[in-house]
């Protein structure tokens, strides 16, 4: 070995030692850290707080993407500090978290990303199970799709909300990509492809290309339809990398969606109200009277107020033939007194009105 090369590999040596250094104050930083957060649940109990605070979390984030000023990327400054704070979380008091199952369907993804690994999580055969689940308390949350970017509102969770007494907690972005899973690792051995209807059609152009005569098998969810695939020979499933891992099949297509920028918004539910972050999104619901500009007049007070409306939609009752409930998202927190005196002024203009909660607004990362 050259003079060079000796030099190199000491250079390197040193490096690493001092990554091992680092490494070791890591690790008595992060135990401190859970000794303080289990002060802090001791704390909570005797004051019957909840263990989740969702408006704090939010905060620490943000201060922490201010903070950092080196190579970390924001995104795996997320996934580093969500899984740190799911381990203060646990430590002060495992939390329950509903979510339409089986495990590694795009719900699985959005509780594991919002809620961190560590937290106990109950899959839910249908969306009305997960909403039972938290009113009776077995589960302290929930995790529910709102809205596709591609596909639009999911009018079944609206209906729900105009039943329910849960809040909103908050809210989770999540990319929706599409990888081809097979068990063999082989495309030429496919004969036929499981996955959820909606799938489909958002993989037409790479299915087109690549397996036009391949048979499309409809299941209840791309968790199931790589379920599905693990156990049928010469078949595949158009599923997301996680549901690899968990059946224990390889990816020979990555993103294979028509579209890049399909995003689902998957909303928290609970019981909580949630304090103000400075950077929120407030829920309301309201029926107005069934006469001509009576929308108009109860969305009035919002344009005086100035207040960005962020998402309007409409649903029947189900009540009465051609009635409507709507579902409006503005920007701020009925903390803040512009928001609380817009809906003091909209009440009076509604047959019923309802606060579904204020949050700390997630983040659309496409």
């Amino acid at each position: 070995m050259d003079e060079n090369n000796k030099n190199n590999d000491a250079f390197i040596k040193n490096l690493r030692s001092s990554i091992d250094e680092i490494d070791e104050k890591i690790i008595h930083l992060i135990n401190q850290r859970l000794s303080l957060a289990f002060d802090i649940g001791k704390a909570k109990l005797l004051e019957g707080k909840q263990i989740f605070d969702s408006a704090r979390e939010s905060i620490i984030i943000q201060r922490l993407n201010n903070l950092n000023k080196g190579l970390l990327k924001k995104e795996a400054l997320l996934n580093i500090f969500t899984e740190i704070i799911s381990a203060c979380r646990e430590i002060q008091g495992p939390l329950k978290i509903s979510y339409l199952g089986p495990e590694a369907t795009f719900s699985h993804i959005a509780a594991l990303s919002y809620f961190g690994r560590l937290a106990f999580f109950i899959p839910q055969s249908s969306f009305s199970d997960i909403f039972d689940d938290v009113e009776k308390g077995t589960s302290n949350y929930g995790v529910v799709p709102v809205e596709n970017s591609i596909e639009g509102a999911i009018n079944y969770t609206l209906d729900l909300f105009f039943e329910s007494k849960l809040k909103i907690c908050g809210e989770k972005y999540v990319p929706i990509s599409h990888d081809l899973l097979v068990k063999s690792g082989d495309l030429k051995d496919i004969t036929e492809i499981y996955s959820h209807p909606q799938v489909f059609p958002q993989c037409r152009k790479w299915l087109k290309k690549y397996l036009p005569n391949v048979s499309l098998k409809e299941c209840s969810s791309t968790a199931h339809a790589a379920k599905q695939a693990a156990i049928t020979p010469n078949s595949a499933a158009i599923s997301s990398s996680e549901a690899a891992h968990i059946y224990n099949l390889k990816v020979v297509a990555s993103k294979i969606e028509d579209h890049s920028r399909n995003t689902t918004r998957f909303l928290i539910i609970g019981n909580d109200e949630i304090k103000r972050t400075g950077t929120d999104k407030t829920s309301l619901i309201f029926v107005t009277s069934h006469i001509p500009g009576a929308l108009y007049k109860v969305l009035e007070p919002i344009a005086k107020a100035n207040i960005n409306m962020l998402k309007l939609e409409s649903r029947p009752t189900k009540y009465e033939n051609w009635s409507y409930f709507f579902i409006v998202d503005l920007e701020g927190h009925i903390e803040d007194s512009l928001v609380r005196e817009t809906i003091s002024k909209m009440q009076p203009l509604c047959l019923y009105l309802k606060c579904l909660g204020s949050y700390p607004r997630g983040e659309d990362k496409r």
